[in-house]
């Protein structure tokens, strides 16, 4: 009986070669995803975002916004708001402060005596005032958020849902910063307010044009 032939039978090939191709495509990603695992596990690198440090840089940033911006609008705008059923200016501001005492709450610190989360954003519209608000919103948050170990921000709240840690408090003030200040711009170009900070850039944008023109 004459021995059988791989090059005489290529068609008795193919599901052997089908069945080594479907091996490789399983066995690959598989092996990648226990490499990949086994350097996590192993990889003590310090993360490339450390929440403590980046929120309070990013909220700190965004309070010499909103002071920037109160201390640019004029004081008979404050009162404007885009439909009668919307905040005025003045109360975005305060809404602004206030919230960073209900947040912060959210992971057990203590508002100041006196405060009122249900009167606060109507109990001024004097420009000054809102600053001064604003500033000492920024000084609760900011001693909060110091006083904060690595630890801390990994404590369990339950009562925010199952997973819900005091790190995400703070990553919920700085996400509703960003809501507010994209609101706060809104109201300021609908009343044809340009941010001071977008006024600095340009000025200087122009500045350094006049400058390479000079030196042509």
């Amino acid at each position: 009986m004459k021995k059988a032939s791989l090059s005489a039978s290529p068609v008795l090939l193919i599901p052997v070669l089908l069945a080594l191709v479907l091996l490789t495509l399983i066995a690959g990603p598989t092996a990648a995803l226990a490499v990949n695992q086994a350097a996590a596990t192993n990889d003590h690198t310090p993360p490339s975002y450390d929440m403590k440090p980046q929120s309070l840089l990013d909220l700190e940033t965004m309070q010499k916004k909103f002071v920037d911006l109160a201390n640019a609008v004029p004081a008979d705008k404050l009162n404007w708001r885009p439909s009668p059923d919307a905040r005025s200016f003045a109360e975005v501001l305060l809404h602004v402060s206030g919230e960073r005492y209900q947040i912060m709450a959210l992971m057990g610190a203590q508002p100041p005596a006196g405060f009122d989360g249900k009167t606060y954003e109507k109990s001024t519209t004097d420009p000054a005032k809102i600053v001064e608000e604003l500033n000492k919103s920024w000084e609760f948050a900011k001693t909060a958020i110091n006083s904060m170990t690595n630890a801390d921000f990994a404590k369990p709240i339950p009562k925010l849902g199952p997973d819900a840690n005091a790190g995400d408090v703070v990553y919920i003030l700085v996400a509703d910063a960003h809501e507010h200040l994209g609101q706060s711009v809104a109201y300021a170009r609908e009343n044809g307010i340009v941010p001071p900070w977008t006024a600095a850039a340009a000025a200087k944008k122009a500045a350094t044009y006049k400058k390479d023109d000079n030196t042509k």
